[in-house]
């Protein structure tokens, strides 16, 4: 999956978001349940100005079927960045195929896999997916409230 030139201009917003989910994982540690986790980085990332849903429900269709919830996004930010979080030995094959899936579900371009397990999350516990089917990110980066 390439990056992309809008994409790039999103760098500042991911930043804070990256920031928000070290800033937690140093304070907790590795151990917890992933409820505690997407908790306290949904506190940290409104703290930052940041618009957040917790447990955002997307559907399916299938043929005339409609499944208004068949997934729950962990955490959505500013309604365009899908954090799927996970406290696990490591991340996998199933974990990626997983976000992408939440991603095209959603028509969401940018995820990331946050393992708050591994310590420190730097090193291997921090994964971005971008879902191809979706066309980059306004060149503008929403701006987080003051």
């Amino acid at each position: 999956m390439v990056e992309e030139s809008g994409d790039l201009e999103w760098a500042s917003l991911t930043e804070i978001i990256l920031g928000c989910a070290i800033k937690v994982q140093r304070a907790l540690g590795p151990g917890l349940l992933e409820s505690a986790y997407e908790a306290c980085l949904n506190y940290e990332l409104e703290k930052a100005g940041l618009r957040v849903e917790r447990q955002a429900p997307i559907g399916i269709t299938y043929e005339d079927l409609r499944v208004p919830v068949a997934y729950r996004l962990d955490l959505l930010v500013e309604d365009q960045i899908v954090l799927e979080l996970k406290t696990v030995d490591h991340l996998t094959d199933f974990h990626e195929a997983q976000l992408l899936t939440y991603l095209r579900c959603s028509s969401k371009r940018i995820g990331f896999l946050l393992n708050f397990w591994r310590w420190p999350m730097r090193d291997g516990g921090i994964k971005r997916i971008l879902n191809s089917r979706v066309p980059p990110l306004s060149s503008v980066p929403p701006q987080p409230s003051a």
